[in-house]
């Protein structure tokens, strides 16, 4: 499918573009193409050969890896972000599957002219490594998150991160259903009603997806949100290096 301007100029405001001159835009872009996705489609899976960089335009794609007969939701993207940037600049095979959520458009950019252009334009090839840097950093927040707090305590700063995304109302909607919540906070769906019942102590009260926090104050003392951790503090107190962009995803931070 053909692009349209306002196709172009919402890939040239992703960070990985921005400062890029016009040739080198179009040098990256070249025999790119726009494809729309209905929702349950599976763009690719663990072990594929990675030939496209995919830069989500419009829709939600969850990212899965699995491993004998378990599999768990990596991360939800939502536009507009790029995914298997890593794989694309080693040339190598995708270690999580992509699907669609939602009726998806995705801008699918040759690797081969990606890595092509790196090497050949020194600040998009630093456009690149900054980009990779932000999700690495993305990626040690969230083993953090993992391994330093318990399911009720990830839960609760979800539920803060949320709040802070939706404009700090009292009653939130979760945006995504429960079992795919859980799989992204690294709990099953029965660990997960457990965690929604022991925050009712902290005001959390749960009507479906639905979600009203009546104590945000009491959540926060459990939760002890740290920008070494989370993502969802305010700007003036998130750990960034210079220069540094990093990407959000749902619940991890990384994409």
């Amino acid at each position: 499918m053909t692009m349209r301007p306002s196709d172009l100029d919402r890939v040239k405001a992703l960070p990985l573009f921005q400062g890029t001159s016009a040739e080198t835009f179009r040098d990256v872009t070249a025999g790119a193409f726009l494809q729309r996705f209905p929702a349950g489609t599976t763009l690719l899976l663990e072990g594929d050969t990675v030939d496209f960089l995919y830069v989500l335009l419009d829709g939600i794609v969850e990212l899965q890896g699995s491993w004998k007969e378990k599999d768990t939701t990596l991360t939800v993207l939502r536009p507009v972000s790029t995914f298997i940037l890593a794989a694309v600049v080693l040339d190598a095979d995708s270690l999580m599957s992509a699907r669609t959520l939602e009726r998806s458009e995705i801008l699918m950019l040759s690797g081969q002219a990606l890595r092509r252009t790196m090497r050949q334009d020194a600040d998009f090839g630093f456009a690149v490594a900054r980009e990779l840097s932000g999700c690495y950093r993305g990626l040690v927040r969230a083993v953090k998150n993992h391994k330093l707090r318990g399911g009720t305590e990830r839960l609760a700063n979800y539920l803060i991160t949320q709040r802070v995304r939706q404009g700090l109302k009292e009653t939130i909607t979760l945006p995504h259903e429960k079992r795919i919540l859980a799989s992204l906070l690294g709990m099953t769906p029965e660990n997960l009603s457990r965690a929604f019942a022991s925050l009712s102590a902290q005001g959390v009260v749960v009507h479906g997806p639905e979600v009203t926090l009546t104590r945000p104050e009491a959540l926060e003392r459990l939760a002890r949100p740290t920008p070494l951790i989370d993502n969802h503090m305010p700007p003036q107190s998130r750990v960034l290096g210079k220069g540094e962009v990093e990407s959000w995803s749902e619940a991890t931070g990384y994409a």
